[in-house]
């Protein structure tokens, strides 16, 4: 399993994926926002979302994790 990690503190503001779905290689899994800026996180490996971690409106840290792909 890979977990897909914030890579900056921000609110998360739209998650553009669900359990079960299928992910590739830089598709984008979710959005945050930081100092007004929106941030796309994407995925770094080909797998299935296992289990996500986070909803909107959370607020997260740099390096928590936010998916996990397997």
């Amino acid at each position: 399993m890979k977990e897909i990690t914030a890579t900056m503190a921000g609110t998360v503001l739209n998650v553009l994926v669900a359990n079960g779905d299928n992910v590739s290689a830089g598709q984008e899994v979710l959005m945050l926002e930081s100092m007004k800026m929106e941030i796309p996180i994407e995925s770094e490996i080909n797998g299935l979302i296992k289990e996500l971690k986070v909803s909107i409106g959370d607020f997260v840290n740099e390096g928590d994790v936010l998916i996990i792909v397997e």
